[in-house]
């Protein structure tokens, strides 16, 4: 269902479009209690892909469950089409959680993408979950920096279109791209994030997501389901 490795890259490009007419980011009410936390790790143009999701209490962000998954692809290194290696892995994880977060927060972009379809969106439109996207770095658009005091934020723009904001998390470091990816809007994904920033850069459920999946690549934690609900 979720296998991508025939796909051309103008197939590729075809799904994302018909993807995309999928794409809803209104801004909502989202009662939030479990809040989850996604990561990949791999080398550019290995196969291989370690993928988890870390479920966190929400508003405390403490850990109650997380899902490890090791796979396989063989769709190629593209800039724009990363899903198509990570989506795969990244719903692989999520089906062996037995209970589902009440958002996603994807390490990665959301419709700040230049199709509009980052893993985040692309993640939450193929699973109906809510998602947004946190990325350490921009893809697409401009922004000016927002000032060095934690929780400033400036938005980012395709032109006269807003795709995201950069958001300064902490105090004089770079800022993160925080995006809607599907059924959260723009403000929610901000209001949300500023609500999981602690000490560090990266917000905990991205930054507890990557250092469970390195862990997870390092042999220290055991592919499946563990939940401590």
């Amino acid at each position: 269902m979720h296998n991508y490795d025939t796909l051309s890259v103008q197939e590729a490009t075809v799904l994302q479009v018909a993807l995309r007419k999928k794409l809803n980011i209104a801004e909502r009410e989202i009662p939030v209690h479990t809040i989850g936390g996604a990561d990949i790790s791999l080398n550019l143009y290995s196969t291989t892909i370690y993928a988890g999701i870390i479920l966190l209490s929400f508003p405390g962000l403490k850990p109650v469950g997380w899902s490890l998954i090791k796979a396989e692809t063989q769709f190629p290194y593209v800039p724009g089409y990363l899903a198509f290696r990570e989506v795969p892995a990244l719903i692989a994880a999520w089906e062996q959680l037995s209970r589902k977060p009440d958002v996603l927060v994807v390490d990665g972009h959301g419709i700040a993408h230049p199709r509009r379809m980052g893993i985040a969106t692309h993640f939450g439109i193929e699973t109906g979950q809510a998602t947004m996207g946190c990325a350490k770095k921009i893809l697409t658009g401009t922004y000016e920096a927002p000032s060095l005091m934690q929780g400033s934020h400036t938005p980012i723009m395709a032109g006269a279109e807003q795709i995201g904001h950069a958001f300064r998390s902490k105090k004089n470091t770079a800022p993160v791209f925080i995006s809607p990816g599907h059924r959260i809007g723009m403000e929610n994904s901000l209001q949300l994030i500023k609500q999981c920033t602690g000490k560090y850069r990266i917000p905990e459920p991205t930054r507890l997501a990557h250092e469970l999946v390195n862990r997870f690549r390092r042999g220290e934690m055991p592919e499946g389901y563990h939940d401590s609900f």
